[in-house]
C-alpha cells in the first residue's frame, strides 16, 4: 500500500488532482454562460439551466456503469479514455449550431465525465493505506473545486473575448493538452484485484451498499447538499446579471472564485476530522452552509461574494468528509460504493432546479434561500446521526 507523502503518493494524488480539475472545468464551463444563453435562444430559467442538469444526470447514471466495470476490468483505462472523450467533445460544443445539439452534446459529455469520479476515490482506496486514503481524498476534492472555479473564470473570460465558441475551445484545448501529462503521470495499479463483470453481482452490490444505514446517510447527506449547492450558484448568476448588478458573463466567471473558500474547505477537512470527529465536522459543515446563504440576502455585492465564500467552505468540508466516510465504510466492491455516493451526489445537481424554481418564481433570491433553509434540515439531521453513531462507538 502506497504510504502519505511518499514519491508514489504525489505523483498518484497529482495525477488523480490533475484529472479531476479537468473533469470539472469541462462540467462547469457553461454555468456563467447561462443569462446570455437564455437571451440568446429565448428560453427560460429552467430550460437554459438543463445545460448543467443533462450533463450531471449522465453524469449520475454514467457512475452506475463505470464503477461495476472498474470493479471487473480496472481503473486506470476508463480514467484514460473517458478524459481524451470529453475534451474532444467540449471542442464539438464549440461549433454546436442550435440549443438542442447544445443539449445533446452536454448529455453525451456529462456521460464519458462520470469516467474519472466514478473510479478515482476507488483506486485510492485499493492503493493508499488509510492515512494516505484521507490525505488525498481531500486534496483530490480540492481539485474538483479549482477545477469548477476555473471552468467559470476561463468560460466567462473566453465568452467575453469570442463568444461561447471561445469558451468551449479553450476549454476543449486545455482538456487535450492536461489528458496527455494524466497518462504520463498516472501508475498503473499494483493493488487491484479484478473480478469478473457479472450483473447479478453488480446489482447485489449496489443493493448491499443501499441496505446499508451508514452508507445511505451519507449518499443522501451529499445528494441533498449538492443539489442546493450547485443550483444556487446557476440562479446567483441570473440575480446578478439583473438590476442593480447587470454583471457580464466574464464577472459572472469570477463570482466563482468564491470556490477557493471549498478548496481550502476540503484540504482541511482531514485534520479537522482527525481532531474532532469526521460526523460532528460533516454536521458543521452543513450548518455553515446554512449560514453562508443567509449572508447572501445582503443586498451588498461584497456581502454576496463573502456568503457564497462561506457557502464553498462549508459545502466541501462536508463532502469531503462524506465522500471518505464512504470509503471507510463499504464492505467489499469500492468501486461501486463510491460510484453510487456520486450518482446520488449527481442526481442531486441535476433535479434541484425542479426543486429551486418555484421558490425563484415566488420571491427570486429570497424564495431561493428559504428553499435552500428547508431542504438542508434534513442532512443537517442526517449528519448529526453519523455524529452519534461516533460517539457510541467510541464508547465501546
Amino acid at each position: 500500500m502506497i504510504e502519505a507523502k511518499t514519491p508514489a503518493w504525489w505523483r498518484a494524488t497529482a495525477a488523480l488532482c490533475l484529472g479531476s480539475f479537468l473533469v470539472f472545468i469541462n462540467l462547469y464551463v457553461p454555468q456563467p454562460l447561462l443569462p446570455g444563453l437564455k437571451d440568446a435562444y429565448g428560453v427560460s430559467t429552467l430550460g437554459v439551466s438543463l445545460l448543467m442538469s443533462v450533463s450531471t444526470l449522465s453524469l449520475a447514471f454514467a457512475l452506475l456503469v463505470f464503477g461495476p466495470l472498474s470493479d471487473a476490468i480496472g481503473r486506470e483505462a476508463i480514467m484514460r479514455i473517458t478524459l481524451l472523450l470529453a475534451g474532444c467533445l467540449s471542442l464539438a460544443l464549440a461549433f454546436a449550431p442550435t440549443f438542442e445539439s447544445l443539449l445533446l452534446l452536454r448529455l453525451l459529455q456529462g456521460f464519458v465525465l462520470g469516467g474519472l469520479p466514478a473510479v478515482a476515490i476507488a483506486w485510492m482506496g485499493d492503493e493508499f493505506d488509510k492515512p494516505a486514503l484521507l490525505s488525498a481524498v481531500g486534496l483530490y476534492i480540492g481539485a474538483n473545486s479549482l477545477g469548477g472555479i476555473s471552468g467559470r473564470v476561463v468560460g466567462g473570460g473566453a465568452a467575453a473575448l469570442g463568444g461561447t465558441t471561445a469558451a468551449f475551445l479553450a476549454v476543449g484545448v486545455m482538456t487535450v493538452v492536461g489528458c496527455v501529462v494524466f497518462w504520463r503521470l498516472l501508475p498503473n495499479s499494483k493493488a487491484f484485484t479484478p473480478k469478473p463483470f457479472q450483473f447479478r453481482q453488480a446489482a447485489t452490490d449496489l443493493l448491499s451498499h443501499l441496505r446499508s444505514p451508514l452508507l445511505l446517510a451519507a449518499y443522501c447527506l451529499g445528494g441533498i447538499n449538492f443539489l442546493i449547492f450547485i443550483n444556487q450558484y446557476s440562479y446567483i448568476t441570473f440575480r446578478l446579471a439583473g438590476e442593480p448588478y447587470q454583471l457580464a458573463a466574464s464577472s459572472l466567471g469570477l463570482i466563482f472564485l468564491t470556490y477557493l473558500g471549498g478548496t481550502f474547505g476540503s484540504t482541511v477537512s482531514g485534520r479537522l476530522a482527525g481532531r474532532f470527529s469526521p460526523g460532528g465536522c460533516i454536521s458543521a459543515g452543513v450548518a455553515i452552509l446554512m449560514v453562508g446563504s443567509a449572508v447572501t440576502l445582503a443586498n451588498s455585492l461584497t456581502l454576496i461574494i463573502i456568503g457564497l465564500t462561506i457557502n464553498a467552505f462549508g459545502f466541501f468540508l462536508a463532502h469531503s468528509l462524506a465522500s471518505s466516510w464512504v470509503g471507510r465504510y463499504a464492505q467489499g466492491a469500492r468501486g461501486s460504493a463510491s460510484s453510487l455516493y456520486l450518482v446520488f451526489y449527481y442526481l442531486g445537481a441535476s433535479v434541484g432546479g425542479f426543486w429551486l424554481e418555484p421558490f425563484w418564481r415566488w420571491s427570486q433570491w429570497q424564495g431561493v434561500v428559504v428553499g435552500s433553509w428547508l431542504l438542508l434540515c434534513v442532512p443537517l439531521a442526517i449528519g448529526i446521526s453519523l455524529w452519534r453513531f461516533e460517539r457510541r462507538v467510541v464508547r465501546r
